[in-house]
C-alpha cells in the first residue's frame, strides 16, 4: 500500500515569537536550526524570541524556513514515511523543496534571504500593501478586485480556500477594495507586510531572484511538489525553476495545490511549521479528508502512534 498523506509548510504570517523553541527538544529539529543559525549568522531560537526580529523579512523568512524543515525532519525521525507529496504557501515553498530534496536546507535559506531582500526592495521601490477577505472565493474576490482597481495594481493574490483570498496591490486600490467589503459586509483583514506581494508591484525583485537562482544547482525532487504557480504537481527541476522565477509577482494558488494533492492519493494533511494557517486552509477545501497541525515533536510523535495504531 503506497503513502497516503502529504505534508504541508506555512509562510510569512505563520509566525509567532518563540516558534522555533518546541523544535530544539529534539535533534533533528536541533540540528536543522543550529544549520540555519551557522548559515544566516545568527541564533535563529533567541531571533524566533524578539518581536522585533519577527517583523523584518530579511530575519522572518528564513527563520520560518528552518522552523518548517525542523518540523519535517522530525516528521521523519518519528517514523512517519514518505508522503504522496508536499507543498508549501509562498515562501513555504521552498521548505517542500529541501523536504523533496531539491535544495539544500542553506541553498534554500540562501535563496530566501535573497528573494526577502529583494522583495523589501522592490516593497520600497513600488509601494503596496495585502488584505485578507474572508467569506469569500477567487471568482468574488477577483470581481471584487476588477470594480475596487480603478487604473491601479489590484488581485487575488492567494487563493487561499473556497472561502478565504488575500487581494494584493496598491495602497489606493486596497483601501477602496476594503472600503467596498465593508459595504457588502465582507471581513477584511490588513496584513502587516512589506509590499503587495505576489502582484506585478514586486517586479522590481524579478531579476535579482532570477540571478540568485542561477547560482544554484536545482536537483529533480524526491516526490511530487504543488508549486503555487500554476496549482499542480511538478517533478521537473527545469520546470521548478521556470515557476520559481515568477514566483513573486505571481498569485499563489494553493487551493488548487491542495486539491492536487488530494487527487494524488492524500487522504490526510500535515503542517509542520509554525501554526495551523494551512491545516485550516485544507479543511475548508477538502472538508472529508483529515488535516493536523505539527507544531512540536511530540505531536509528530502522537500523530505516527496513531496512524500505527
Amino acid at each position: 500500500m503506497g503513502p497516503s498523506h502529504a505534508i504541508v509548510f506555512p509562510g510569512q504570517g505563520s509566525q509567532f515569537a518563540g516558534m522555533a523553541d518546541p523544535w530544539t527538544e529534539h535533534p533533528a529539529g536541533r540540528t536543522v536550526l543550529d544549520e540555519a543559525s551557522e548559515s544566516m549568522g545568527r541564533d535563529v531560537v533567541a531571533g524566533c524570541r524578539d518581536d522585533s526580529a519577527l517583523e523584518r523579512t530579511d530575519f522572518v523568512q528564513p527563520a520560518i524556513l528552518a522552523c518548517d524543515v525542523a518540523g519535517f525532519r522530525v516528521l521523519q525521525a518519528s517514523g512517519l514515511g514518505a508522503p504522496v507529496g508536499v507543498g508549501g504557501h509562498s515562501l513555504g515553498e521552498f521548505a517542500a523543496l529541501v523536504a523533496a530534496d531539491a535544495l539544500t536546507l542553506t541553498e534554500a535559506l540562501d535563496l530566501v534571504v535573497a528573494r526577502g531582500r529583494a522583495m523589501k526592495r522592490a516593497g520600497q521601490e513600488r509601494p503596496g500593501t495585502m488584505t485578507a477577505l474572508i467569506g469569500v472565493g477567487t471568482e468574488e474576490g477577483s470581481a471584487m478586485c476588477d470594480e475596487a482597481r480603478d487604473g491601479d495594481v489590484l488581485l487575488v493574490a492567494n487563493e487561499n480556500s473556497p472561502v478565504q483570498v488575500v487581494a494584493s496591490g496598491s495602497v489606493p486600490a486596497i483601501e477602496r477594495l476594503e472600503g467596498l467589503a465593508k459595504g457588502r459586509k465582507v471581513r477584511a483583514i490588513r496584513l502587516r507586510v512589506a509590499g503587495a506581494f505576489h502582484s506585478p508591484l514586486m517586479e522590481p525583485a524579478v531579476a535579482e531572484i532570477i540571478r540568485r537562482l542561477d547560482d544554484v544547482e536545482l536537483r529533480a525532487p524526491s516526490m511530487p511538489i504543488a508549486e503555487n504557480v500554476a496549482g499542480g504537481l511538478v517533478e521537473d527541476p527545469n520546470e521548478l525553476r521556470s515557476l520559481l522565477q515568477r514566483h513573486v509577482v505571481s498569485p499563489v494558488r494553493w487551493e488548487s495545490c491542495v486539491r492536487s494533492l488530494a487527487a494524488a492519493g492524500a487522504r490526510s494533511f500535515h503542517e509542520a511549521g509554525p501554526g495551523d494557517v494551512l491545516t485550516r486552509l485544507v479543511r475548508r477545501t477538502v472538508p472529508e479528508l483529515s488535516a493536523t497541525a505539527i507544531g512540536a515533536p511530540e505531536d509528530a510523535v502522537a500523530l505516527v502512534a496513531q496512524r500505527g495504531a
